[in-house]
């Protein structure tokens, strides 16, 4: 199993685990999961590829995916905002 098939068993679990599911739109995944992939080799970790790195640890812990946000934009508009996933 490669990186992105391990990433993909893992979401699609904490998804059902949390009331929601992980977008239908493969293409919408993968683009996330490469997103995910290239911030993991630069930085070391799995930030959201939609939100802005500071440098500033603490700060952006709250970007690493599943984000601190994402809860709060599935419930209000329906998916997270990079798409990954949705009601």
């Amino acid at each position: 199993m490669d990186k992105k098939e391990e990433m993909i068993e893992k979401y699609l679990e904490y998804a059902k685990e949390n009331g929601f599911q992980l977008n239908p739109d493969e293409k919408a995944v993968e683009r996330v999961l490469d997103g995910l992939l290239r911030n993991e080799e630069k930085t070391g970790q799995k930030y959201c590829p939609c939100r802005r790195i500071s440098g500033n640890q603490e700060e952006d812990a709250k970007k690493i995916c599943p984000c601190a946000f994402h809860k709060e934009e599935i419930a209000e508009k329906g998916k997270c905002y990079c798409g990954l996933f949705v009601k």
